[in-house]
This record gives C-alpha cells, structure tokens and sequence, in this order.
C-alpha cells in the first residue's frame, strides 16, 4: 500500500468496529471527525473582529490568544487563527501578509576579528550575572541596522526585561553620530540605563562618552557572538519588517521610525504575561518616580 506501518496501525485503532475495518464505516468516522473538529474551530464574530483588527498591527496569532486570555475575553488558540488566515489566503485575502516571515539568518563566522580594536572597551564577560538574570529594568543591547547600499542606519536599543525599543536614523555609521543618537535617545531614561551592550562595531567607538553621560557601564560582546545580544538581535529582525533589507534608508521618515516604535512597543509578548513592553518599562519609570 506504499504507507508506514504506523500509519495503517492508527487507522485501523481509529476507524475498526466491532465487525472489523470496513472501509465505508471508517470514512463515515473520519468524517464525523472532521466536522467535530470544524465546529470546534469556530470564532465568535467579535473575536474574529478583534483578532482581524490586531493582525494588521502586526500582532502575531500567539500574541492575540494570549491577551484574549489574560484579559478574560473568549478565547481562541493560536493554530486556530493560523488556519482562519490560511482560509482567507485561499479565498484571495490578504491578511497572511501581516504575519511575520520568519526566514533564517545567516551568521557570519571566523577566527579573527578584522574590523580593528576598540580602545578601553569592557568585555561582557565582566558584566554582572544580574544583567543576565533579566531581574530589573535598565539593562540594554544596541546595535546598527544598515540600509541597501550601505548608506545610513537605524541606531537601535532594546531593554532587556522589558524589551521596550528605541530607533533612530543616523545619516551616516560614524562613531560620532552613533554616539550621539545612543545618548539622545536613552538621555530621557537615564534613572532606567544601568548598563549597555554592543558588538565590536567601529561605530560604538565612543563608549566612554555614552557611558560617562548616561553614568552607566558599557560592555561588549564577543565578535561573531550573535546570542550574546539575543534580545537585540531578535528585535533588529522584527525592526525589518518595516524596514526590508532592500530599503534605501535615505528615504525613511521620521514618522515611518515612530510608527514601527510604536507597533513594537504597545504589542503584547508571550514573554512578558502577554502585557506591552510599554507597560511593563513605564510601570518600571513610575517606581523611580514614588521613589523620588
């Protein structure tokens, strides 16, 4: 019959009577089981409503279950809304184009660093075991986003509790203007920057400076050490989203960076109990505030 051995076994465990496997009895099994299931895959209208809604924020499928879930609302799992955008695919919608694409990304490795040393840097293997615990607010990861032909950047920062982001447009990757974007945009947050993580690009050459304003320490990871800087590296893939690989950066508008900053941070996660980074980050600011 050119099929696995175990796939005749469950079929003959599922569909057998008392009279044995017939196979007109087990056809009428398989579909009752199917229409069990279709009616158990059924959305009530204003939670379909609300998930469409959502989608087209990007929220993802499990991030929509989840808030469903931690607010009280009707539920609905995850792979049940995968198949409701799959349908619609099907019929000629358009919704599966919100979803992420999740495609895998090719690291770079080599025995040797080639892009020069960075003078007084601190390595992130003195950095505190606390900043890796994810205990308190206030521990960073930065990085540069490039655009096509490699002209301009974004700066980007994430919190590595809350994983609240910051995003900035830089014109060109220099040291100088990286320098000053970090400190611009964490200056705000100075009572929430502890520390801060980078790679060995030539760009964070000016880390003293960033530390000395924001009075917080400054480490760097290992070169060609991706995962020493996961949260980052994961939030710069989803920062692709709205900004692809083949963008020209110089055409990016400021409004186009607070509206991916926004869309980021007000997004429940799975990691956070399905509340926002937003929430989480700001609830952090108002402690430092009572405690002023």
């Amino acid at each position: 019959m050119n099929r696995h051995k175990s796939t005749i076994s469950r079929e003959l465990a599922r569909n057998s009577g008392q009279r044995g496997y017939r196979p007109r009895q087990a056809h009428r099994l398989a579909v009752a089981r199917m229409r069990a299931t279709a009616n158990g895959r059924r959305i009530a209208p204003e939670t379909w409503a609300f998930a469409r809604a959502k989608l087209t924020e990007q929220w993802s499928p499990e991030q929509i279950s989840g808030f469903l879930k931690v607010q009280g609302l009707a539920g609905v799992s995850h792979e049940t809304l995968y198949q409701r955008i799959y349908a619609d695919k099907r019929a000629g919608g358009s919704l599966w184009r919100h979803l992420r694409c999740q495609k895998l990304r090719r690291k770079r490795y080599g025995r040797h660093d080639r892009r020069g040393t960075i003078p007084g840097r601190v390595s992130i293997e003195q950095r505190p075991a606390t900043v890796e615990a994810r205990t308190r607010v206030g521990h960073w990861e930065g990085d540069t986003i490039i655009g096509a032909r490699h002209r301009q950047a974004i700066v980007s920062l994430v919190e590595r509790k809350s994983r609240y982001t910051l995003l900035t447009k830089v014109e060109h990757k220099t040291a100088r203007l990286v320098g000053q974007a970090v400190t611009g945009l964490l200056k705000p947050f100075k009572a929430r920057v502890h520390s801060l993580t980078t790679d060995n690009g030539k760009e964070f050459a000016e880390h003293q400076t960033i530390a000395r304003k924001l009075d917080a320490a400054f480490y760097f990871a290992h070169p060609y050490a991706s995962w020493e800087r996961g949260t980052n590296e994961n939030t710069n893939g989803l920062v692709r989203q709205y900004f692809p690989k083949k963008r020209r950066f110089d055409t990016i508008q400021p409004e186009e960076i607070a509206f991916a900053m926004q869309r980021l941070n007000h997004r429940p996660r799975k990691c956070l109990g399905f509340r926002t980074p937003h929430e989480v980050f700001m609830q952090s600011l108002s402690r430092v505030a009572l405690q002023g």
